[in-house]
C-alpha cells in the first residue's frame, strides 16, 4: 500500500490502549440471520473484549446493523427475524436465556435519537428501573443522577430534569438515551449509528462519551465513518454482503490490511 493516498492520511493518529490480553465479553460463533428466507449475515465468527470498544464498518446494506441487532435478541422481534449459530455472553448463549433479562445485560442506543416522548428527562432515564419494578425514590434519584453524568449530560440538564426530553437538541437527546441505556447498569452497549443524524459538535460530545464508557462497559458501534472508527475503536470488523471480511486491530486494519476488498474499501474505491 506504499505510495497510497489513503484514507488513513485523514484519519488522525490512532492511540488506543492495548487490550490483547482483556478476556473475551461477548461472542459471535457461526452466526447467520434471516428476514423470511433472505440471508442477511453469513456465518459470522468475531470475539467482543471485555472493556474496548469494537467498531463494526462496512458499506450500506452489508449486514452491520442486522449484526448488531443478533447480539441482544432485537433481530428476532423483524418480521421473519431469525438466527441459526450462537451469540455467547460471559460464555453463555442469549439465545437460551430469557430476552428481557439478556436486554437488561446488553444495552442498546439507536440510530435515531428516540427519547419518550411524553416523559420529562428524569423520567426518561428511569423508565427502564421503573419497568423492572423499583419504585424507591432515592434509588431512582441516584440512578437518574449517576447516568446523566456518565452520559456526559448532567451539568447541561441539572436545572430542568423534570423537564421535557423532547426540547433538547439533538445531541442531548442522544445523550439522553444513552443515559437511559446505563440507568439499568448493563454490561454491554450497542451503539447503532449513534452519531449519523448529529452535527460535529454534537459528534465530538458523544465520540468522547465512547472512549469514557469502556473504562466500564464492553462496547460495539457500528458506523459508515471510518474516520469515527479510527477514532474511538480499539478493534475492527469489516463486513461486506453480510459476510465477515477482516477483524483486526483498528491501527493495523487501516495501515496493514490483510485482505485486498478491505484495502479497497478502506481506500475509497467502493462504499
Amino acid at each position: 500500500m506504499e505510495g497510497e493516498s489513503l484514507q488513513g492520511e485523514t484519519l488522525g493518529k490512532i492511540t488506543h490502549q492495548n487490550h490483547d490480553g482483556a478476556p473475551t465479553k461477548m461472542e459471535v460463533d457461526k452466526l447467520s440471520a434471516f428476514y423470511g428466507s433472505k440471508k442477511a449475515v453469513s456465518d459470522v465468527s468475531l470475539a467482543f473484549r471485555q472493556n474496548t470498544v469494537t467498531a463494526i464498518i462496512g458499506p450500506s446494506g452489508c449486514g452491520k446493523s442486522t449484526l448488531i441487532r443478533c447480539l441482544n435478541r432485537m433481530h428476532e422481534v423483524s418480521p421473519g427475524g431469525r438466527i441459526e449459530g450462537r451469540v455467547l455472553l460471559d460464555g453463555t448463549d442469549i439465545y437460551t436465556e430469557d430476552p428481557v433479562s439478556v436486554r437488561r445485560r446488553i444495552g442498546m442506543v439507536f440510530q435515531k435519537p428516540n427519547p419518550f416522548p411524553t416523559m420529562s428527562v428524569y423520567d426518561n432515564v428511569a423508565a427502564g428501573l421503573k419497568l423492572n419494578g423499583m419504585r424507591k425514590r432515592a434509588v431512582l434519584d441516584e440512578a437518574v443522577i449517576r447516568s446523566l453524568k456518565q452520559a456526559a449530560l448532567w451539568d447541561e440538564v441539572k436545572d430542568n430534569v423534570h423537564g421535557s426530553g423532547n426540547r433538547l437538541s439533538g445531541g442531548q437527546q442522544q445523550r439522553l438515551c444513552i443515559a437511559r441505556a446505563l440507568a439499568i447498569q448493563p454490561e454491554v452497549i450497542l451503539m447503532d449509528e449513534p452519531c449519523s443524524a448529529l452535527d460535529p459538535i454534537a459528534t465530538a460530545k458523544i465520540e468522547d462519551l465512547i472512549f469514557d464508557l469502556q473504562k466500564t462497559y464492553t462496547v460495539v458501534i457500528v458506523t459508515h465513518n471510518m474516520q469515527q472508527a479510527a477514532r474511538v475503536a480499539e478493534y475492527t470488523a469489516f463486513m461486506y454482503l453480510g459476510e465477515l471480511i477482516e477483524y483486526d486491530r483498528t491501527e493495523k486494519m487501516f495501515e496493514q490490511p490483510t485482505q485486498k476488498l478491505t484495502e479497497n474499501y478502506i481506500t475509497g474505491r467502493f462504499g
